[in-house]
């Protein structure tokens, strides 16, 4: 489904990725590994189309993102690309219906057509009494999971995920990594995490560890 082909970045002088080759399919749940400072969140934002690599290319099924200019790419990962972040990135001034609502929004879906979407999620998720609660009012474990239902509002290929429970706290962690298997069998979900959490590296179906920059 996703193809990295020759993936090379630098910033200044330092090479941070230095021609990266990775193949990822459909409903598989991968997970990356490496030292701080190896390239994974540089790889995960090239492959999110959030940055562009130097050389090489990205495709999912077939569509080239790389050559892709920033509005075209931005609905392309509107559409295709969910995101999840260690600090689940929830707006503060919306509840957590809202916040799931706002992809939904963003692709042109009606009001009460991205009400029912983030409705149905909640429901799915076990949080439908905590819709009309804001981020404050939310445990961290509850604000990840919201950020999960909104990197799946639009039913999106990929979830991205960086380090997505480094900030739970161990319970928080296992139900949040619980749930991603949950919802690879439910919707055949695809995940690609970065993480330093052995214990859900050990989980994931295959392991891609990166040092200085090149898979090892």
């Amino acid at each position: 489904m996703i193809k990295l082909e020759g993936i090379t970045k630098s910033y200044g002088t330092l090479q941070v990725l230095k021609g990266i080759d990775l193949e990822i399919g459909r409903g598989e749940i991968v997970s990356i590994t490496g030292p701080s400072g190896a390239g994974k969140t540089t790889l995960l934002q090239i492959m999110g189309s959030l940055d562009k690599p130097d050389s090489g290319s990205v495709t999912y099924d077939g569509t080239e993102l790389s050559g892709m200019k920033d509005k075209e790419a931005a609905a392309f990962r509107n559409r295709h690309i969910g995101f999840v972040f260690q600090f689940h990135q929830l707006l503060a001034e919306f509840t957590a219906s809202e916040n799931i609502m706002i992809p939904c929004l963003i692709a042109g879906m009606t009001k009460a057509g991205a009400k029912s979407r983030a409705d149905e999620l909640l429901d799915i998720l076990g949080l439908a009494d905590r819709s009309s609660h804001k981020p404050s009012e939310l445990s961290g474990g509850e604000s990840q999971r919201i950020a999960v239902a909104r990197a799946l509002a639009n039913r999106p290929d990929v979830i991205l995920a960086d380090e997505p429970s480094g900030s739970l706290d161990s319970r928080n962690r296992e139900e949040l990594h619980k749930l991603f298997f949950e919802l690879r069998e439910k919707f055949g979900q695809t995940f690609v995490i970065i993480t330093h959490d052995e214990a859900l590296s050990k989980l994931t179906d295959r392991t891609i560890r990166i040092s200085d920059g090149t898979i090892s």
